[in-house]
């Protein structure tokens, strides 16, 4: 597995790519990867969109980036979701979710 997996579509409005969220985890982290998605776990129940801002509030950290520039775009009732990151290059994201994610390879 390496994040050179992770399916990531530059966009005029930023990078979008896909997640995986693991709803209910006894911790919150970036795991790794699930195929093409990056896989998010968070300790929220999946309701009343708990699971999806703790996710977006997760994704924030680990890029450094305010969580308004977080947004997901689709998803929202589905373990399979599609983020938008904006002012970040791919090469940034790659290597922030590479210090996020304990063994990642690159």
């Amino acid at each position: 597995m390496t994040l050179a997996a992770l399916a990531i579509v530059a966009r005029p409005e930023g990078l979008t790519f896909k997640v995986r969220a693991q709803p209910g985890a006894a911790r919150e982290r970036i795991v790794g990867l699930h195929g093409d998605a990056l896989k998010v776990a968070v300790t929220a129940a999946p309701e009343k969109g708990k699971a999806n801002d703790r996710v977006r509030a997760v994704l924030a950290a680990a890029l450094r980036i305010a969580p308004r520039d977080v947004v997901l775009l689709s998803g929202a009732t589905a373990r399979d979701k599609r983020f938008l990151v904006r002012g970040l290059s791919a090469a940034v994201l790659r290597s922030r979710l590479v210090e996020a994610i304990p063994d990642a390879p690159g």
